[in-house]
């Protein structure tokens, strides 16, 4: 959600380099406006004071701006005590006298699409137009998918899970039955920690129909998931990471969404097509409980999810 803004940094001559989490670099090199990317050595959770500090000493005098994505204290910190000169970002955590450029943070309810929410760090305006963009090269992507023994556009991609909880995730039952109706094979992505959930996809799935799911969860590295899904003949996902990878290399696909809202983070692609009960006025009785953009239903039935079938997205495949 960010390549827009890094696109318009880019475009006015700015040379960038992104300081990023391992598991997400790979996404930051498929962006061909960003000249490096500085992989942090820190885990995901806690502040990890000294590693930052360590980290900040090693890049004092190399940059001049700092735009700040994230809107906690912890990624702040590292600009701030690498003595950039120019700290870029929005007000949050109690962090507004780490920045020297502090934007004002919308309220929940008043809060733009989460691409012109970062694409106005930038100081510029036109941000509805902004798109997302992958770029793979054609020399990597074809031996990722050699060495995963698949062929461009010969097979689906699901992915099934969403780090954020429950309540954003398709059923996995919906999606072998989705699964089993598909001409081509299906290739499962997702963690480690979505292991479990896809390898009931491909076993329900394989039952009546041998092979059809093939399960790469926790298999792939970032890298490989990526040129997976750019070759790709179309791919189904809830509201996830994967989803956004998809719809910037420009793959066909369907987004499911439940208790989360595509007027906040959509797929921005022509070639997505978005299925939200909440926005259905043939679905009754309404769901007067979405977008509640909780981790598990607070209601116990997660119908905004349950209730899309697997044949109403069998009909955009």
């Amino acid at each position: 959600m960010t390549e827009p803004l890094l696109r318009r940094l880019h475009a006015r001559g700015e040379q960038l380099t992104v300081g990023a989490l391992p598991w997400v670099a790979p996404v930051y090199r498929a962006m061909p406006q960003v000249s490096k990317v500085i992989e942090f050595p820190f885990t995901h959770g806690g502040l990890q004071w000294s590693a930052r500090r360590a980290l900040a000493q090693q890049l004092r005098g190399r940059f001049d701006t700092a735009y700040i994505c994230p809107n906690s204290l912890k990624s702040a910190l590292l600009p701030w005590w690498a003595h950039i000169a120019r700290r870029v970002g929005y007000r949050g955590e109690s962090r507004t006298l780490l920045l020297t450029q502090a934007l004002p943070n919308p309220t929940k309810g008043a809060r733009p699409p989460m691409v012109a929410f970062y694409s106005a760090l930038s100081g510029e305006a036109g941000l509805e137009t902004d798109r997302p963009s992958l770029h793979m090269e054609p020399a990597a992507a074809d031996a990722a998918l050699t060495a995963l023994s698949l062929q461009r556009g010969a097979y689906y991609v699901f992915a099934p899970g969403a780090e954020y909880g429950p309540a954003k995730r398709w059923p996995a039952a919906h999606f072998a039955a989705l699964a089993q109706q598909l001409p081509l094979p299906v290739v499962l992505l997702g963690s480690s920690k979505e292991s479990g959930l896809c390898r009931e996809i491909a076993t329900a799935a394989n039952a009546t129909r041998p092979g059809q799911c093939l399960d790469f969860s926790g298999k792939t590295s970032l890298d490989q998931a990526l040129a997976v899904i750019a070759a790709a003949r179309a791919m189904v996902s809830n509201d996830s990471g994967l989803m956004h990878v998809a719809a910037a290399f420009g793959v066909p696909q369907v987004a499911l969404f439940g208790s989360s809202s595509p007027l906040h983070t959509p797929p921005l692609s022509d070639r997505a097509h978005v299925i939200w009960l909440k926005s259905d006025a043939s679905y009754q009785p309404a769901l007067d409980c979405a977008p509640c953009f909780a981790r598990t239903c607070p209601l116990g039935h997660t119908r905004c999810l349950v209730d899309i079938t697997p044949e109403q997205v069998l009909r955009y495949l």
